[in-house]
């Protein structure tokens, strides 16, 4: 069937959200460009992109309505219906998976009695599983309105989803200090972080990120570089407990060098 007319924002909120559009457009040369943040902004007001907020988009940059639900409909950071206030996503990418990640995100679908992508009826906690976000190396991660909570066990993090149901105080692992999805939202739309030093507190990449650089620098001693700097040459004689830091820089037999398998013809099926 088809649909009506998106219903219109309120006029205080229409006037608010077109002063702030305003601001958004002028960064642009062309305004089309702005439909990203765009999108965040009315993200911001009604914690999803609705059909009212893509309306909204169109009108200000001269879009069709369909032009801007391509856009919100390709980009997963984009809800297109009522969410928590804390998006709790649950990475099950093959590292975090392998990690516990498969477990978390099962725990925590029995713990808050909700599916993927669903929320609880309080509207606290949306639950959903996630693409890799980068972080591989504090695996199992979980994030909590794209803020990293590392080295999950099904424990904490279903001792994380019930602070946050009670209204305590989650510290991230990194980043800044934890807002609710409806700022976050604003936030990536491109207005400032307005909370006291929540700018100062991202930080950057935690230890575990810089350890393979420190290495490949051979900052970590006389026997822990494992490449050398480019353009110079390799020694003559690797430096005593530095062989074959890798498996993958060991010799390894192959048929031409182990007679005791040579290469063959392959068998057939069944042989």
């Amino acid at each position: 069937m088809p649909q009506l007319p998106a219903p219109a924002y309120p006029a205080d909120v229409l006037a608010r959200l077109e002063a702030d559009a305003k601001e958004v457009i002028a960064r642009y040369p062309g305004s089309r460009s702005a439909l990203l943040p765009l999108l965040h902004l009315v993200q911001s007001e009604e914690g999803y992109v609705s059909r009212t907020g893509m309306a909204f988009c169109a009108d200000q940059l001269g879009l069709t309505t369909a032009e801007v639900t391509a856009v919100a409909t390709f980009y997963t950071m984009y809800r297109r219906r009522p969410s928590g206030d804390y998006q709790v996503g649950v990475c099950t990418n093959t590292l975090c998976a392998v990690m516990g990640g498969d477990a978390i995100f099962d725990r925590l679908k029995e713990h808050l009695g909700v599916g993927n992508d669903e929320t609880t009826d309080d509207g606290k906690v949306t639950l959903e599983h996630i693409e890799c976000n980068a972080a591989c190396d504090f695996a199992p991660v979980v994030m909590v309105n794209w803020e990293f909570f590392d080295n999950q066990t099904p424990e904490s993090a279903t001792r994380l989803v019930d602070d946050l149901i009670a209204g305590r105080t989650v510290e991230p692992t990194r980043g800044a200090p934890l807002c609710t999805y409806k700022d976050t939202a604003r936030i990536l739309a491109g207005f400032p972080d307005p909370r006291p030093g929540a700018v100062e507190a991202s930080g950057g990449a935690g230890a575990a990120s810089l350890i393979g650089l420190k290495l490949a620098r051979g900052e970590g001693g006389p026997q822990t570089r494992v490449v050398g700097p480019r353009g110079e040459a390799p020694a003559d004689e690797p430096q005593k407990g530095a062989e074959h830091l890798s498996s993958h820089d060991a010799p390894q037999k192959t048929s031409a060098s182990d007679p005791e398998h040579p290469a063959g013809p392959a068998a057939e099926e069944g042989e």
